[in-house]
């Protein structure tokens, strides 16, 4: 039994490594294709996958929770372009850094929508957290990456936002299979208006340039879905504080990423700003989780 929490705890590092090569795809495709089209092929990749396995294990698709469905499906789905977004203008590491304060934005929410008592230190870990923000957006964030620098905060509520109903639905015994097939299916079924209807907002680039770079767009679905699979796992074998805090490898692998590919050399006030960021998360999730257990 000793051997599970390790599995966990190897299976989050797997699935950092997963999402931190899904950024750098990400952030190589943005010179080819738009945050739209990168989030569409992104998501009819997952919804392939898991609308397979719904199809061959003979799952059922009924759910009494749809307007839940429909809040997670759609603050992910923004929160997943705006991460896109934040990636494709700022050095991945700063991107990444500023989606993973959604655990700062969950306590937030936990505290004025599931009106939960805020808790002293947590109140302490969310100032630390948003002073580390700050340190890396200044001055290390310039003058034309202030919009994308906000877009990629955004991605942090709206990731926060999704993981409050995620925890909801989890409460009322809806599974994760379901939550992850509608916001797949969503997803995929907005981002096609968005590009290929006249409504459209965003113009596809001809399917000669995707045909061209295939390889980038199977890569992103592919880490994606590897990173979701393997985080899933990973809550399921380990523990859950454990897990949860080792998903801040996902910055360092990134960091190391933009470094080696980008030449991404972060300010020392950047990286001490990320640290604090990561501090604040682990102090956060970990006063949330002792919450939960009372």
């Amino acid at each position: 039994m000793k051997l599970f929490p390790r599995l966990g705890a190897g299976w989050m590092l797997v699935a950092g490594v997963s999402f931190s090569c899904m950024g750098l795809l990400v952030k190589f495709g943005a010179h080819y294709f738009s945050s739209a089209e990168l989030v569409f092929y992104r998501s009819i990749f997952g919804f392939i996958i898991i609308g397979a396995s719904v199809v061959a294990e003979k799952r059922s698709l009924m759910t009494s929770y749809w307007y839940l469905h429909v809040i997670r499906s759609f603050s992910g789905l923004v929160s997943l372009w705006l991460f896109f977004y934040a990636i494709s203008h700022l050095p991945l590491a700063t991107a990444i850094t500023l989606n993973y304060t959604s655990p700062l934005f969950l306590a937030v929410l936990l505290t004025f929508i599931a009106r939960e008592k805020l808790n002293p230190f947590l109140f302490i870990a969310l100032l630390v957290g948003f002073v580390g923000v700050m340190l890396i957006l200044k001055p290390h964030v310039n003058d034309s990456q202030w919009f994308a620098a906000l877009m990629g905060l955004l991605s942090g509520l709206g990731a926060g936002i999704s993981y409050l109903v995620v925890r909801i639905m989890g409460q009322k015994g809806e599974p994760e299979w379901r939550v992850v097939f509608y916001f797949s299916a969503l997803s995929t079924l907005v981002m096609a208006v968005i590009m290929f209807f006249p409504v459209g907002v965003v113009s596809p680039q001809p399917f000669s340039i995707a045909k061209q770079h295939i390889g980038i767009l199977i890569g992103v679905g592919f880490a994606a879905t590897i990173g979701q699979l393997t985080m899933t796992r990973a809550y399921r074998l380990g523990k859950t504080l454990l897990v949860a805090n080792l998903a801040y490898a996902t910055i360092v692998f990134s960091a190391v990423m933009g470094i080696v590919f980008f030449r991404e050399w972060l300010s020392t006030s950047a990286w001490l700003g990320v640290v604090i960021v990561i501090a604040s998360g682990i102090m956060a999730s970990w006063i949330t989780n002792q919450r939960s257990m009372e």
